[in-house]
């Protein structure tokens, strides 16, 4: 964390000084936005605390609840999605509320007596390497909390407008026309006063839930099967003998199926229960379903162990279905390339799914960090309107991918004991250990994201991957850090430029000669869409990587370039510059996978000889592998999405 850019400030450096305008109360709604967000699940969150990093764009948020989700459905959270909260500067705080997923065990019907279930397996949750985050569990309303608390602490002041629900969304034919969203108030128990107002706004995005009316108001609707099927969930407080409590547990018994995930806090334990197939068109269930009937069924489940609810946070019956819409904004398939999106859905919006899979939550957050920079980047005229079809183009895809995925593990773990035998339900755990860890999304060429023909110069950056974090040594003041902890949720691509054998101090280096053609270069992406004014890392920021040692790198040797001059006094910012070499040991703070045995070199199969220039997008996948000297093809690819500045 930096600050103090501007002069000593004293106080919590996690929160921001207001920006100008920002300093008292957020007020009524006003009459015009450029974004309204509707809803404040985990996709609305996400997208609020995103946008609040730009306190020039004018964002508001409306929930039709009166206040925060006191008690979240959703618990679950992926690898990938810590990541993304380390960017929001959330990951420590995460980490010390969270119960973390060490093991995960397997259960099934007893060979000499099936009315009893002994343990059949028992593995690790996240296979070594795929990550240096765990998977972790933390109940939904906190999620949102730390979010909502997050953006209102930033130079924008970013509160909620709670008290609203919308009744529709108008969208004039004009192109460049705000659209106009009608608002009712809200009583207590979020129903409809009758009392309406409009807003109108450059842009709407929808987080309003599997019964959406932005989504209905842009002619998307849902679709896919139901699989007849209910479950009951339940958060209690148990006493049981059951030795397996306080890890994550798959259980397959001669009466039912039953998940079991212990929660933050040491003592609650959410269980997913079996309730068995209903007859087709059946919707009566959670009418007819009553929590003893939850409570019996994991017992059976259980037996011969035994299990007390001492206490119920919160109880809920649903139905198995997997449904996603054919797409994630206005425009439709005929109007694409003539008509540029200007209201988008996100999270249960436009996919819905089983909760069995622990990939609601997680999803619909990565929906709306594809989007948010998006949305920064075209409001503050850094690139075309035409940039936002980009987000249901890529995120589409990954929804339909989950919706397959879902399909198959609901299948497998709803399946009777006697159907199935144990190890293949480990044996598909384990398969899928890269999709539930949030890790298999890749992005295909496109617009964003280029080809493979350099992958070989970092093999372990994948293109299309999110970037794989790996330990490096700040040369400036010798600390240890994760390579992949410098990219915050601020809307800036990241260039990683790892240095070849050449060092950086000599003429000949190709990453000296890459510094320059950023730095003096009139086709330079940075100096052609970076706004006049502003420091040099604004749109991008750069980082070196040498191989050398960070002792025997002379910091006046290396390119000022890579030194910007920042804020009123003009100060030098010297974490930009880092070590290949290992941490020997060395942990950083209390997070596991910190210890480097090799250097990111070799962990990341990056050339030695020649180096290499990883770009990485503002939500943290990589857009390009290329050659250090690949100048014109670096400035090429940015110039095909972004405008020139003054």
């Amino acid at each position: 964390m930096q600050y103090h850019l501007n002069g000593y400030r004293y106080g919590d450096p996690t929160i921001h000084e207001a920006a100008a305008g920002r300093e008292g109360a957020q007020g009524p709604l006003p009459e015009s936005v450029d974004v309204l967000i509707v809803g404040t699940g985990p996709a609305g969150t996400v997208l609020a605390a995103q946008l609040a990093r730009f306190p020039e764009i004018s964002t508001r948020v409306v929930e039709r609840r009166q206040g925060p989700l006191p008690v979240g459905q959703a618990d679950g959270v992926s690898c990938r999605t810590v990541e993304m909260f380390d960017a929001f500067g959330l990951a420590p705080t995460l980490l010390n509320e969270a119960y973390w997923v060490n093991e995960t065990t397997f259960w099934s019907p007893a060979p000499g007596n099936r009315d009893e279930i002994t343990r059949s397996g028992q593995i690790q949750d996240v296979a070594d390497g795929l990550s240096e985050y765990p998977h972790v569990i933390v109940n939904q309303a906190r999620m949102q909390e730390l979010l909502l608390e997050n953006a209102s602490t930033s130079a924008s002041r970013l509160e909620v407008d709670y008290g609203f629900k919308a009744l529709g969304v108008e969208i004039p034919e004009e192109p460049d026309t705000p659209v106009t969203v009608t608002l009712e108030e809200t009583d207590a128990d979020g129903k409809g006063t009758g009392a309406t107002r409009t807003i109108r706004a450059r842009y709407v995005v929808g987080c309003d839930g599997a019964r959406s009316v932005i989504r209905t108001s842009i002619g998307r609707s849902l679709h896919g099967d139901a699989q007849n099927h209910a479950w009951g969930v339940m958060d209690i407080l148990p006493v049981t003998d059951f030795p397996d409590v306080r890890k994550k547990a798959v259980m397959q018994s001669a009466s039912g199926s039953l998940l079991q995930i212990p929660r933050e806090g040491g003592h609650l334990v959410r269980y997913y229960v079996d309730l068995g197939d209903l007859p087709e068109g059946d919707r009566s269930v959670r009418e007819r379903t009553t929590f003893e009937d939850i409570l019996s069924a994991a017992q059976k489940a259980l037996h011969p162990y035994t299990l007390e609810a001492r206490d119920v946070a919160w109880w809920s019956v649903y139905e198995v279905g997997q449904r996603v819409t054919d797409g994630f904004d206005d425009v439709s398939a005929a109007q694409a390339g003539r008509l540029d999106p200007r209201v988008f859905i996100a999270g249960d919006a436009c996919h819905t799914h089983s909760a069995k899979a622990g990939q609601g939550m997680n999803v619909s957050m990565q929906d709306t960090y594809n989007l948010g920079w998006k949305l920064a980047a075209v409001l503050q005229g850094r690139s075309p309107n035409s940039l936002l079809a980009t987000y249901s183009g890529e995120r589409q895809k990954i929804a339909e991918e989950l919706i397959e995925f879902d399909k198959r593990w609901s299948r497998m773990i709803g399946s009777k004991a006697a159907d199935v035998a144990a190890t293949d339900v480990e044996s598909h755990f384990v398969a899928g250990g890269e999709f539930t860890a949030g890790l298999s999304t890749v992005y295909e060429r496109s617009l964003l994201t280029g080809g493979t023909e350099h992958q070989g110069l970092a093999t372990g950056f994948a293109v299309g991957s999110r970037f794989h974090s790996a330990p490096v040594i700040r040369v400036a003041d010798a600390k240890p850090e994760q390579l992949g902890h410098v990219h915050e949720a601020d809307g800036r691509w990241r260039l990683y430029a790892f240095g070849d054998a050449v060092d950086a101090g000599d003429p000949d280096s190709a990453l000296r000669a890459l510094m320059t053609f950023l730095d003096e270069s009139p086709e330079s992406p940075v100096r052609r869409f970076t706004p006049a004014g502003a420091p040099d890392d604004a749109v991008f920021d750069v980082r070196a990587i040498v191989q050398q040692g960070h002792r025997s790198v002379g910091l006046n040797a290396l390119p000022p370039f890579l030194f910007p001059a920042k804020g009123r006094f003009g100060l030098r910012d010297y974490q930009k510059v880092f070590s290949a070499e290992r941490t020997n040991g060395r942990l950083l703070g209390s997070i596991p996978g910190l210890e480097a045995t090799q250097d990111i070199y070799d962990l990341r199969g990056i050339d030695r000889e020649r180096g290499a220039l990883v770009v990485v997008r503002p939500d943290q996948y990589v857009a390009q592998v290329m050659p250090l000297a690949s100048h014109a093809e670096l400035a090429e690819f940015f110039a095909s999405f972004m405008l020139e500045q003054d």
